[in-house]
């Protein structure tokens, strides 16, 4: 297993900074995800480390050695790409085998490894195939074959998910975290979806416009995102954004919107980023921590989206769009005026100058005892 390292890598094409002072270190057999939208830096980041691109400074290390001047072929990584980048005129197994041959290993040998590798992601019944009688999730398994029979130091996925259908993607993420736990072997994967990230990851590395901004679990990330971009980024529906001011009136704070006036324990927040004038702040609320309550806040009801096993409800809350989850068997319409209420130990504030996170991050029982809204 190996460790690999980025010490303050940074990427520019020309004028344009594609990643700028990259520091992640990612453990020995670790899966760990590079998550952002188009355009952050992650499957550059990915490729400078492959060896497809040169980093403009800082060192990329691959266990003990630095690679930054080591050529592909010498970087011991397998890299599986989106298109699969199979051969057409070759079969599974010889698609498979090709890395050893071009190393020269002998016959009889590539035969075994071959052979091992198809067991192992149950392709024995499609060696003889050729990649045009496969499917999309037979040919990733192919691709995954091809990069397992090297035996790499490391594995390299640059999206290889994203032209299945979300049925086969839901399979494949499962047998790459099964294949993962069966080899043991370090996985940096370069993923859009946030679903694929939480699901599969030890640890998710959060890009944004070529910085990071966050390395952490996927529950860690979830639950106390260090900023606002994070926090909208992660989950679906998305975070509830509310931007009002928030001040100190005795032994609470009052979170003030429009119209919109909270009340919210003194506990939620840190007693330095407070003052008695107040302070410009963005409230989150995720859809599962907002819920129907009859001594709620007054809200009616916009839109109902069931799912069969849930529906997400967006509700007009004075004057403000928020969305919520509720159970199958909750009947809603549009136009219905219901109560909402919010669960204060989840609620996460953040600064609207500069999107930092302001929580306490105390205990739950410590928020709670709080009063928990005022309409």
């Amino acid at each position: 297993m190996t460790k690999v390292t980025f010490d303050r890598v940074h990427k520019a094409f020309g004028t344009f900074v594609a990643l700028e002072q990259l520091d992640l270190a990612i453990a020995s057999g670790e899966f760990v995800s590079l998550l952002g939208p188009s355009g952050c830096g992650k499957t550059t980041t990915l490729r400078m480390l492959a060896g497809l691109e040169q980093p403009t400074r800082g060192t990329i290390s691959v266990g003990d050695r630095v690679v930054n001047e080591l050529p592909p072929a010498e970087r011991d990584l397998a890299m599986v790409f989106q298109s699969y980048a199979l051969y057409p005129h070759m079969t599974v197994a010889q698609n498979i085998e090709y890395p050893l041959r071009k190393r020269g290993v002998p016959r009889a040998v590539r035969r075994e490894q071959v052979l091992r590798a198809a067991a192992q992601l149950q392709l024995e019944p499609l060696l003889d195939r050729k990649p045009r009688q496969l499917s999309g999730g037979q040919q990733q398994r192919v691709a995954l074959g091809r990069a397992l029979v090297r035996n790499p130091a490391a594995f390299l996925l640059d999206e290889p998910l994203s032209n299945l259908d979300a049925k086969l993607r839901a399979h494949m993420r499962a047998e790459l975290i099964e294949l993962h736990q069966r080899i043991g072997k370090t996985m940096i994967y370069v993923t859009h979806d946030q679903l694929e990230a939480m699901t599969m990851s030890d640890r998710i590395a959060v890009l944004d416009q070529g910085r990071l901004q966050q390395f952490d679990t996927p529950l860690e990330i979830y639950n106390r995102p260090v900023n606002l971009f994070v926090a909208g980024f992660i989950g679906t529906p998305a975070m509830n954004l509310l931007r009002g001011s928030l001040r100190p009136d005795g032994n609470r704070l009052v979170f003030q919107a429009g119209r919109l006036s909270l009340g919210l324990p003194a506990a939620l927040v840190r007693r330095d980023a407070v003052h008695e004038a107040g302070v410009d702040i963005v409230l989150g609320v995720r859809p599962e921590d907002l819920g129907l309550a009859g001594d709620g806040v007054r809200a009616t009801v916009k839109v109902v989206e069931p799912t069969g096993h849930e529906s997400i409800v967006f509700f007009d809350l004075v004057d403000h769009t928020v969305v919520g989850r509720v159970g199958p068997d909750v009947r809603l319409a549009a136009g219905e005026p219901v109560g909402v209420a919010l669960n204060v130990a989840k609620l996460h504030v953040f600064a609207a100058a500069d999107g930092r996170r302001l929580n306490a991050d105390v205990p739950p029982a410590a928020a709670q005892a709080a009063p928990s809204l005022v309409a």
